[in-house]
């Protein structure tokens, strides 16, 4: 007998799979705005990123969520940010 296994997701996987499935939308309606992304679900769109981080923690709380600006560079993060060696 075999066992699949499935692999945990990713922080943020299904947010960043739903923006990017949707993204020729949010170019359309969006461009320049801050989206915010809880699981599946478009939360809205805003002029500022303070803004739209106030309404995700509201409605959201901890999250996960994802806020990106549409029409900007995917961000990057440094290696040292993700991989730290124990102290």
């Amino acid at each position: 007998m075999s066992v699949a296994l499935e692999r945990p997701l990713m922080a943020l996987e299904t947010e960043i799979a739903f923006y990017e499935t949707n993204l020729t939308e949010y170019e359309r309606y969006y461009q320049g705005k801050y989206v915010v992304i809880h699981g599946s679900e478009f939360a809205g769109a805003f002029d500022t990123f303070e803004n739209a981080a106030v309404e995700a923690v509201r409605r959201f709380a901890y999250g996960p969520y994802l806020i990106r600006q549409v029409g900007a560079p995917p961000p990057s993060i440094p290696i040292s940010w993700i991989c730290r060696p124990a102290a």
